[in-house]
């Protein structure tokens, strides 16, 4: 038995399950544009008063990703911290967690979203927003888009999609630092390990710093502290009612 096969084995099941589905996901995506534009039609979510919104869409938006990268750091990240948090909060909860984190980042990030979309309509004719959802949807579809700025923001805002399972991700990294506050975590850019809590806090302060920032480096900071905010509130909630035996993990 190879190193792989038998680390693919000792894994828990809704943690190997879900990196599958991840990785089939892409891979049939990678090999067949027709169905890529289909599932990034239908599946990745758009804003909600884009013509493309559906709502089944704040479930399967988490389940695509934008390339080979963007899969490999969240199924890397899914595998390493996955496996400990589904085997301390067992398989059911531990997949309640992580979809219930997705669907929370991603109702977060249209909530933020919101916010945006109403500055850059203030600023236009009453009745230009709702002709730029619709005429905007189709020129995404052909490359193009508005040559006024603010009406391109809008645009941008409205009917770009967001795939990928970061907010459920960032979900997790935020349970192992509150379930194993001190365990030592090593990071491939910093030579001594940080404890998981710190690693926590450095996360959550570089998601408000380029969120909040406003740089646009195409990334959904927002989704990221969404998944992290409901994870909080769940873990929090489940050690009140005594899931954790009244005590964190170290």
């Amino acid at each position: 038995m190879s190193f792989f096969s038998g680390f693919i084995q000792r894994l828990p099941p809704v943690t190997k399950n879900l990196a599958g589905v991840c990785i089939l996901v892409w891979a049939v995506m990678a090999l067949f544009p027709g169905v890529d534009r289909a599932l990034t039609r239908w599946c990745a979510m758009y804003f909600f008063s884009s013509p493309g919104y559906e709502p089944m869409q704040l479930f399967s938006y988490m389940f695509l990703h934008s390339g080979f990268t963007h899969l490999f750091f969240n199924m890397f990240a899914l595998l390493m911290f996955g496996e400990v948090i589904e085997r301390a909060l067992g398989s059911y909860r531990f997949l309640f967690y992580y979809l219930a984190c997705g669907i929370g980042a991603g109702l977060i990030q249209e909530g933020v979203s919101a916010v945006f979309v109403y500055k850059y309509a203030s600023m236009l004719p009453a009745d230009a927003y709702a002709e730029i959802c619709r005429t905007g949807w189709t020129l995404m579809h052909q490359g193009l888009t508005f040559a006024d700025p603010t009406s391109a923001t809008l645009n941008a805002l409205v009917n770009t999609p967001l795939v990928g399972a970061s907010g459920a991700i960032y979900g997790i990294l935020l349970a192992f630092g509150m379930l194993f506050p001190n365990q030592p975590v090593y990071i491939w850019f910093i030579p001594v390990p940080v404890k998981a809590k710190w690693l926590v806090v450095g996360y959550v302060v570089l998601e408000l710093f380029y969120g909040l920032g406003g740089i646009a480096d195409n990334v959904a900071h927002f989704a990221h502290l969404g998944g992290m905010l409901v994870g909080f509130i769940m873990i929090l909630y489940w050690k009140k009612k005594g899931t954790f035996n009244g005590h964190w993990f170290f």
